[in-house]
């Protein structure tokens, strides 16, 4: 892994092809954390400007651009501002790990109905959390997802940790999955995962070369499907944007930027180098 820019032999090798054959290239990211700064309030989780804007160069220079979110598609791209950047005219955006998807090039959302057991799930939620004298936890209901925010109480890890568990037992009795964030958990319909909606996409798409960037553990799967692409003879590079609330993904990554700022300055220099073809 590399703080500073000088990259592990995987990475090398990437970062080689990518600048040979930048057609043949996807480049993947996630959304809160990535493109996004983790805000108090989620509907105020604006993408950072400068990383859509790098995407854009990005998508012009021929690299197919995607977005893999535990967000909805419909949220990800109005908080995304996606649409009226041209170079992201052919981008992809999975929402719900991939349950959704939008496609730049049309327009259109593809978003399968809410499951049945969405409504009981949540009120079993709330009880659990009046139970816990936690109902001031925000609740960010998703249609295939609740999202139980502990950011804004008083002791929000306190809050996270006594939280955990209970919603692992309240998952298991549904047969649905969690995923654990900074400082939300996310209990969800199960469904594919990150890992697997990215292969899928780098099937669909023919890239040979898969840049993934992205902050928490939901991204986890991703990280290790491009570890699995490079075993299958694909290039990969793993790109973690970093935070002092989060590390799982700093010992696999093969490049650690600050945060959505680290990444949009990233991006800008990758689109720079690109259009120079410089290494």
């Amino acid at each position: 892994m590399s703080a500073a820019g000088t990259l592990p032999d995987p990475g090398i090798e990437a970062m080689r092809a990518i600048m040979q054959r930048p057609e043949r290239t996807m480049i993947a990211v996630d959304f809160d954390g990535t493109l996004a700064p983790i805000v108090d309030d989620p509907e105020h989780a604006y993408a950072n400007p400068r990383a859509v804007a790098a995407l854009g160069r990005l998508g012009g220079l021929g690299l197919t651009i995607a977005v893999i979110t535990g967000r909805p598609a419909q949220t990800a791209v109005r908080l995304g501002r996606f649409g009226s950047v041209p170079g992201l005219r052919n981008m992809i955006v999975l929402g719900q790990y991939g349950v959704e998807r939008w496609d730049a090039a049309t327009g259109e959302f593809s978003i399968p109905p809410e499951p049945e057991q969405i409504d009981v799930v949540a009120a079993e939620i709330e009880e659990l959390l009046a139970d816990l004298e936690l109902s001031d936890a925000r609740l960010e209901h998703k249609g295939r997802a609740i999202g139980v925010h502990t950011r804004e109480l008083a002791q929000p890890r306190a809050a996270f940790e006594a939280l955990l568990p209970r919603l692992h037992e309240l998952a298991a009795r549904h047969s649905w999955a969690v995923e654990p964030g900074k400082n939300v958990i996310e209990i969800r319909a199960p469904g594919i995962d990150k890992g697997v909606a990215l292969r899928a996409l780098v099937e669909e798409t023919g890239t040979r070369q898969v840049i993934f960037a992205g902050d928490d553990l939901g991204d986890l799967p991703a990280f290790r499907m491009v570890q699995q692409l490079r075993s299958d003879g694909f290039s990969g590079l793993l790109v973690c944007s970093a935070s002092h609330e989060e590390d799982a993904l700093t010992e696999l990554s093969d490049l650690i930027v600050s945060g959505p700022e680290g990444v949009a300055d990233w991006l800008g220099r990758l689109a720079d180098s690109l259009a120079s073809r410089r290494p």
